[in-house]
């Protein structure tokens, strides 16, 4: 079954940019040509965004790819599939990688199970603290400034080879 996503990569150096994207057509196996433009929330940073279409679990794998270059910013969403959650993938430098679970409108869900350990395991004055850290805020917040500085960017389409 396939699954259906995004990468965008909110800020990048120009001279990494070949390398993310290879990095993306080794998961996909593919070429990948990304179209760059500047990424103004930081002098000299490109940026560039694309769908993809790969088997469930691609997201993730994009994902780990990107990570090994750790001056970018970017995220990977997945959507849910029939029997799969959907994904998403943040990652910045000063805070690293963060991974949540999806619905079907893009929300990021946290299982009950996870809630309930932090419940039992997370002195009461820590929680709200430990539920933004379930969220991603601290990922949202940075990458805010990156988002709106992208929309009406140009989208490149990628689909796996068979």
């Amino acid at each position: 079954m396939n699954a259906r996503g995004v990468v965008f990569v909110h800020s990048s150096p120009t001279a990494v940019c070949p390398h993310v994207e290879w990095a993306i057509s080794g998961v996909l196996g593919t070429k990948v040509s990304l179209q760059w433009t500047p990424q103004p929330a930081v002098h000299g940073a490109l940026r560039a965004e694309c769908t993809w279409s790969a088997p469930v679990g691609t997201g993730g794998a994009i994902a780990g790819a990107l990570r090994a270059w750790t001056m970018l910013r970017f995220e990977v969403t997945e959507d849910p599939t029939p029997g799969a959650d959907g994904e998403r993938f943040c990652y910045v430098p000063t805070l690293g990688l963060w991974r949540g679970q999806t619905g079907a409108n893009g929300d990021v869900v946290v299982g009950e199970n996870r809630l309930r350990a932090v419940l039992a395991e997370t002195p009461a004055a820590q929680v709200p603290a430990k539920m933004h850290e379930l969220l991603g805020t601290a990922w949202d917040d940075v990458l805010e400034d990156f988002r709106y500085a992208g929309d009406g960017a140009p989208v490149t389409w990628l689909h796996q080879v068979g």
